[in-house]
């Protein structure tokens, strides 16, 4: 292991401070505040009886699950204008709002969730850099808290989750390979990626590209490997928030 510390004095392999506080959203039955770092995402989930047109057209039983994904206008340090301000929505937004529904779903039997829709909505409250990556990781939680609920009630039978998924990011800055980036060093990155993996530790996705640079097979395994140390980590302190959500 690489002992040199980083500018916050982390370690390589070693996160920033991961929080997850859930209730922070009273009216929405799931719901979380997580901070990776200085980087704070709210996640809630609502649910409705009702699912998307399309699955009725084409006669597709089960549920659905759907994510949307926004930063709010005061969450960088020059300030983001809205997208319905725009008329249309970002397309770094709608990249990001698709990975958070196919990483849940990834975990998720939908036919266990028979004619609910589950809506996360994941709002960036400040980016620091990682924030579809605590998107993912709180998502998990406020969904799990939200599903728990509708089983108390008796809308469901069975708990739809098989495990829980994570996410988190890794990269190459001046030749090192760091996990969980900050802003700066994501800016500075000459490799970036983005892990998301399940429990069982199998890969949802595992995004990775050059800025600039070229990078060879051993870069990936080792990014892959440190990724794989820091999921672990979320794991446990998901399992802790939904204990306590």
């Amino acid at each position: 292991m690489d002992t040199n510390s980083r500018k916050d004095s982390r370690l390589p392999d070693q996160l920033r401070k991961v929080r997850i506080q859930p209730g922070i959203a009273p009216n929405a039955p799931g719901s979380v505040l997580v901070s990776f770092g200085n980087t704070s995402v709210i996640c809630g989930v609502s649910y409705e009886k009702r699912v998307p047109h399309w699955m009725l057209q084409q006669g597709v039983g089960g549920g659905w699950m759907s994510a949307e994904y926004s930063m709010l206008p005061y969450s960088t340090q020059q300030r983001k204008q809205r997208d319905v301000i725009k008329g249309k929505q970002d397309g770094r937004s709608v990249e990001i709002q698709r990975l958070i529904g196919r990483a849940l779903r990834a975990v998720c039997d939908l036919s266990k969730l028979p004619g609910y829709t589950l809506w996360i909505d994941c709002d960036v409250l400040q980016a620091d850099g990682g924030t579809r990556t605590a998107s993912i990781t709180g998502a998990y939680v406020a969904a799990q808290i939200a599903v728990r609920k509708m089983l108390a009630a008796g809308l469901i039978r069975e708990n739809p989750f098989s495990e829980a998924v994570a996410a988190v990011s890794v990269g190459l800055v001046d030749g090192r390979v760091l996990l969980d980036l900050d802003y700066e060093e994501d800016s500075s990155a000459s490799v970036d990626s983005n892990v998301v993996m399940t429990e069982s530790g199998s890969f949802v996705e595992f995004s990775c590209s050059g800025e600039e640079a070229c990078f060879e097979r051993a870069r990936i395994d080792e990014m892959a490997d440190m990724a794989t140390l820091g999921i672990a980590e979320l794991l446990r302190i998901q399992a802790e928030a939904i204990a306590a959500g």
